[in-house]
């Protein structure tokens, strides 16, 4: 013959299961509301000069290379400039978007340096010499795409 003590726990295991059940669905339709009025920057739909405009605002005298974009892929971006004296540069890269990009610099086919910049918005810098003159690649990628990335090479002040 069963107890009637062994009943009054199920009972109370249901009815705790059926009080938090709403209190859990709140929290769960509360935090998809947050994360809808987020500001996210899509790499896909994004405007790149608009985020360009904000990100890394104004180019100064003496650029020698700069480029900004969308990485929507693991494929690399590379763009170069040739004849670039020796001497002292700084890299400021910024991206947007999830993770990090990573900017690759080459002298004539020859690695340099390799610089990253944290996908939130903000400026990064990295200090590159060139012991020759020569042509300097620089090679875009992350493999957190999609992702909105720019930078700029110029002489060190």
């Amino acid at each position: 013959m069963p107890s009637h003590l062994s009943s009054v726990p199920r009972a109370r295991t249901d009815m705790t299961v059926r009080r938090s059940l709403p209190g859990a669905l709140i929290t769960a339709l509360l935090g998809v509301a947050i994360a809808g009025c987020s500001p996210v920057t899509s790499g896909k739909n994004a405007d790149v000069p608009k985020w360009r405009a904000t990100a890394l605002p104004s180019s100064p005298a003496g650029v020698v290379l700069q480029d900004s974009g969308k990485i929507l892929n693991r494929d690399r971006i590379v763009q170069e400039a040739a004849r670039v004296p020796a001497g002292s540069y700084t890299l400021t890269a910024v991206c947007d978007g999830t993770g990090k990009a990573f900017f690759a610099v080459s002298l004539d086919g020859k690695a340099l340096t390799e610089a990253g910049a944290a996908c939130n918005g903000r400026q990064e810098t990295t200090k590159i010499t060139l012991p020759t003159a020569g042509r300097v690649e620089i090679s875009t990628s992350s493999v957190d795409a999609p992702l909105l990335y720019a930078y700029r090479l110029v002489p060190a002040q």
